[in-house]
């Protein structure tokens, strides 16, 4: 049996002037966190799905990474992920390019191994299949 984890959405008013709360009840790390229109496309404080999506794919991607390298038994002593989501406006809103960026510390692994574990982890990790529809590249860096 899997998980099952959840967040929550309200939102009042249009879309260009309404304002709304996301909230993770189950962690209590987001709490009535607010997003907005301008949050999205300005500069307003606030979050945005686009910044949402980018986050979990880091930290999926760099759980994966650190699950394949040890499984391979090169445990990294750290590794320091970035997601970059980008949102086209082009034939209407669409998620159009992904790019993953890794900077590692992984003691007595080649590069050759090192970037054939992080192409693996890229395709694998559970979010990288969720978003499969989206172009993801990868830019994996030995420290």
């Amino acid at each position: 049996m899997g998980i099952s984890r959840h967040a929550t959405a309200h939102w009042e008013g249009d879309l260009k002037s309404g304002k709304g709360q996301l909230g993770t009840p189950q962690s209590g790390v987001l709490d009535n966190t607010p997003y907005a229109f301008s949050s999205r496309f300005g500069d307003e404080k606030g979050t945005n799905p686009e910044e949402l999506i980018a986050a979990a794919h880091a930290g999926c991607f760099a759980m994966a990474l650190s699950a394949k390298l040890t499984e391979a038994g090169h445990p990294p002593d750290r590794l320091d992920s970035r997601a970059e989501v980008d949102l086209s406006m082009e034939d209407g809103p669409a998620l159009s390019q992904i790019r993953l960026k890794v900077e590692a510390r992984v003691p007595g692994i080649d590069e050759a191994k090192f970037q054939a574990i992080a192409e693996d982890a890229k395709r694998n990790c559970p979010v990288s299949k969720a978003l499969s529809a989206v172009p993801i590249s990868l830019q994996a860096r030995l420290a």
